[in-house]
């Protein structure tokens, strides 16, 4: 067995960032260069407000100042030049030109209507100061600033910023193509199919599938394998067949008969790097590289020991190749006091609350044997305690991992 710290360091040293190319923002991609406006945000000078528009300048003008009305603009509306009197004006629409405020409508006495209806004469009820409601070209974003650095995921806000600007593509590195296998002929994928003596449903499948989503991969082949190496083996041609990065398999890496994942994979021309990490849960685990260049994880078939071989195994991995950082822990007190009956790095279910005072605490679950999966449930986090580390007292300060790289814990009481 080799410890964690060694087996990372082996993961990232065969784990390589994709090819960059400029592809169309999308949720998921990792900016792998800085994007840099071409626009000004807003693009003109506009109105955050209904109302009317004014040209009061330097001063101001006093409540009971009286306007004629010359004319309105809406959204969409093109540039008025040197505009005089008062206009109608909408929220968002451009501000006519020569004007310099925006007196809201509730704001306003209308003294006069036209036969349609329309404000022809107004006056203010409060003073109005020069640029009042108005957002200005550039205010939120000017030409040529910095928008989003490299090595930024892209998620709602960006895109949103991004739309806002134009941005038709971006220098990006695609999602890691990943693809999943479950190994065990025990295993019911059908949730509605009723279960033989000695079956169990496919648990692993659906959870793996979607935390690897999360962390931002794509799953581009995903099947369920009997006890059979063979058909193993044809699974993962057809993984490599569908151009996988990485192939993820549950089961079959331990040391029982049916165990036949590392000889398969010597047989194939895999490279293995490790099998059996200082962890609990999880310890069988086996990384290989495969003859052309993809790597392998082979995860134990419990799930939590799969669960925790992802979040800290694979999922540095695909930090790497998105071009991402190294992902650094939160750190947080004990809610209670821990002990530890074996040397080995501990990945624990927990909860990370935060209490009216806004002290964070982290609490280890009941229920850590790697076969439950209620707790895993229930959890928001992973508290983590390193192989030497026995006994820890109430308070004492941890490493807490969210339940994924892209998604932080979520804080409830």
């Amino acid at each position: 067995m080799i410890g964690y710290d060694e087996a990372l360091a082996i993961i990232r040293r065969e784990a390589h960032p994709l090819p960059v190319r400029r592809l169309a923002p999308t949720r998921g991609l990792v900016l792998a260069e800085d994007v840099i406006s071409g626009e000004d945000l807003p693009p003109f000078d506009n109105s955050a407000m209904d109302g009317f528009a004014l040209c009061v300048g330097e001063c101001g003008a006093p409540a009971g100042s009286e306007f004629e009305v010359a004319g309105a603009q809406a959204a969409g509306d093109a540039r008025v030049d040197m505009a005089s009197g008062a206009w109608e004006i909408m929220t968002g629409a451009r501000l006519p030109g020569g004007l310099d405020a925006v007196v809201p409508v509730e704001q306003v006495d209308v003294l006069a209507c036209d036969g349609d209806g329309r404000p022809r004469r107004i006056r203010i009820q409060s003073d109005v100061a020069p640029g009042q409601h108005l957002r200005l070209r550039g205010e939120d974003v000017a030409r040529a600033d910095v928008v989003l650095t490299a090595g930024t995921p892209l998620q709602a806000p960006q895109l949103m910023l991004l739309a806002a600007l134009g941005v038709a593509d971006v220098a990006a590195r695609r999602a890691p193509r990943v693809a999943l296998l479950n190994t065990g002929r025990e295993l019911v994928d059908d949730p509605a199919r009723q279960l033989e003596s000695g079956e169990i449903r496919n648990s692993n499948g659906p959870y793996l599938a979607a935390r690897l989503a999360d962390a931002g991969a794509d799953c581009v082949l995903r099947e369920t394998v009997g006890d059979d190496a063979a058909a193993f083996a044809a699974a993962l041609q057809r993984a490599l067949a569908a151009d996988a990065d990485v192939v993820v398999s549950t089961g079959a890496v331990s040391m029982g008969r049916y165990d036949f994942v590392p000889d398969a994979l010597r047989e194939l021309g895999a490279h293995i790097h490790f099998h059996k990490v200082r962890i609990r849960p999880g310890k069988p685990l086996l990384f290989a590289t495969l003859p052309g260049g993809q790597l392998f994880w082979g995860l134990p078939g419990n799930p939590a020991s799969g669960a925790a071989g992802l979040r800290f195994f694979v999922e540095p991995a695909l930090r790497r190749m998105a071009g991402l950082p190294p992902e650094q822990p939160l750190r947080a007190p004990l809610a209670a006091s821990l002990h530890k009956r074996h040397a080995l790095r501990f990945h624990l279910k927990g909860r990370l609350s935060v209490d009216a005072g806004g002290r964070l605490s982290a609490r280890v679950l009941p229920g850590q044997e790697s076969f439950r999966i209620a707790p895993l449930a229930h959890s928001n986090c992973w508290i983590v305690v390193d192989e030497a580390v026995q006994d820890l007292p109430a308070g004492a300060l941890v490493d807490v991992y969210g339940p994924g790289h892209l998604l932080g814990p979520q804080l409830q009481e």
